[in-house]
């Protein structure tokens, strides 16, 4: 048994570390699976482990498993996944941005033309709360393993700086452009926090900052893509990201999109159920 603990693994990356129990079990519990499934699976896992197993393969049979347990807990789980899911066009991730900012209380417009002092910018979002604005600008990686490094942020804020240079001299207009946001669907480099604290940035990423990451929102709201469904073909997801149903809560509301891809009314019932799970979770 001392042996699996010491097991080498491949990441997504390609870099090579030492197989972690305790973050298998971590991930688990995001799915909301009780002490004895979780258990249950990491044993199964532990016990088929081998050297150089790489993480997406791990990750595959603990989906299996918990997908076998109930098919809620291999939503949630999936989250990560199910977010890579959204591409490859990016517009997919920047509607689901905006839809968690909608459900934080900000009035939100997407896909804006803002003008700069030197030129004009397309900004992924526009967010506006208690009179103050916000713009919001979505780096979206369609694989796994990259991240987001220094010059994105750079990027970023040079595009708000103009932007904000424009908005501070038009004097009257009632509204504060009072933030500028990076988020991405992938990690942050140490160097792109460090710039990001400096420059007065937002950053918000999977897993940063911490307790309010993008995974923590995704947990504390609800708002789960509707990628996240074990149940929808892949069709299905592509046809619904195309009619702006990119949260689970959406599907919820409107429900004949269903009808229009032709789902029986039996299979309809078991989709909704998943995804009020989901909601309600």
């Amino acid at each position: 048994m001392a042996a699996k603990h010491t097991t080498t693994i491949i990441k997504t990356s390609g870099d090579r570390v030492e197989f972690s129990i305790d973050k298998l079990r971590n991930s688990l519990k995001h799915s909301g699976a009780d002490h004895d499934v979780i258990e249950q699976i990491v044993e199964k896992v532990q016990d088929e482990l081998y050297e150089g197993i790489s993480t997406r393969e791990i990750y595959n049979r603990a989906f299996a498993l918990l997908k076998k347990q109930k098919p809620v807990f291999a939503s949630k789980y999936k989250l990560k996944k199910a977010i890579y899911e959204l591409g490859p066009t990016g517009f997919p991730f920047e509607r689901f941005v905006a839809s968690i900012l909608d459900y934080s209380g900000f009035t939100t417009k997407v896909n804006q033309l803002m003008q700069g002092v030197c030129i004009s910018h397309e900004i992924d979002v526009v967010a506006e709360k208690n009179g103050k604005m916000t713009v919001v600008e979505c780096k979206f990686h369609g694989e796994e393993g990259r991240h987001c490094n220094i010059k994105v942020p750079l990027y970023i804020h040079s595009r708000y700086n103009d932007v904000k240079a424009q908005w501070q001299l038009k004097k009257k207009w009632p509204k504060l452009l009072e933030k500028g946001w990076v988020v991405t669907n992938t990690r942050f480099t140490k160097d792109a926090i460090t710039y990001g604290k400096c420059a007065d940035l937002y950053l918000l990423s999977w897993d940063y900052p911490v307790n309010d990451s993008l995974k923590d929102r995704i947990d504390r709201l609800g708002l789960y893509p509707i990628t996240v469904s074990t149940l929808l073909t892949g069709r299905e997801k592509r046809f619904l990201l195309s009619r702006d149903i990119v949260l689970c809560r959406h599907l919820i509301k409107d429900t004949f999109f269903l009808d229009h891809l032709g789902v029986s009314q039996h299979r309809k019932e078991k989709i909704l159920q998943e995804v009020q799970q989901l909601c309600n979770h």
